[in-house]
């Protein structure tokens, strides 16, 4: 049976059965979905606690979806089914306070040279801002980059239904608008970035590479992609705190 058809029977002839089917045909979605996130989180949180939480998601979005509408369901569910499963991360709570002091001083100090020298910010004049060597800075955004994730996301959840890797946007008027203006500021930030920043974000959003990957087409560690990836997006979110 089609998935056209799923939908009919579904939504205009409330069949329970046309449900499910629609839930194990998009299952997959969420199994890639929860794949994505486990690479930001695999060192805290099961991958089958993160696809428990996706499929929730799933069926919410199978559940409000307008099937009338000339939208693909993935588009739409993949903003649901991605909420889903950082909601459940935030609440989790299982980041230390330690961390998440290490970042927001991390944040405070790039903030401040940002004002003064813009985005190109070199690694040297942050860990001497910081009163540390370049080896304990190093060290130091890699201990942040899970939280400095996470940050990021919660800034553009707390303002928009817009995934930063993804064109999608929700049904309402409304929140097209919002969708589209995060989008337009994402953009405007990202393009004053240097370029290695711009090249890493790139990668890992919209080609979905790895670290590994990515260290590999920038011929780079891994540890030095998830550096460079920390800072650009500590930038983003402090450029977002400043604009909305």
């Amino acid at each position: 049976m089609t998935s056209e058809q799923l939908w009919i029977n579904y939504k205009e002839k409330d069949n329970r059965e046309a449900k499910d089917e629609l839930i194990i045909r998009y299952v997959p979605l969420v199994k890639i979905i929860a794949g994505r996130l486990y690479n930001n989180y695999n060192a805290h949180i099961e991958f089958d606690d993160l696809l428990g939480y996706g499929v929730i998601g799933l069926i919410d979005a199978i559940d409000k979806f307008d099937h009338t509408k000339n939208i693909k369901f993935e588009t739409y569910a993949n903003i649901r089914i991605r909420g889903a499963i950082i909601d459940q991360i935030r609440h989790m709570d299982w980041i230390p306070r330690s961390t998440r002091q290490k970042y927001r001083k991390i944040e405070e100090v790039i903030e401040k040279l940002q004002k003064i020298y813009g985005f190109d910010i070199s690694d040297e004049l942050v860990a001497e801002e910081m009163g540390l060597s370049l080896e304990e800075y190093s060290k130091l955004l890699g201990e942040v980059t899970t939280y400095a994730i996470i940050s990021l996301e919660e800034k553009i959840d707390d303002n928009s239904n817009f995934d930063i890797k993804s064109k999608n946007i929700e049904f309402q008027p409304e929140d097209k608008y919002v969708d589209e203006e995060m989008k337009t500021i994402l953009t405007q930030i990202i393009s004053k970035l240097p370029e290695k920043e711009k090249m890493v974000l790139q990668l890992y959003y919209y080609s979905e590479l790895t670290y590994k990957e990515i260290a590999e087409v920038l011929s780079i560690s891994e540890s030095r992609v998830s550096q460079i990836h920390t800072k650009a997006i500590s930038k983003l979110k402090i450029s977002l705190e400043e604009i909305v």
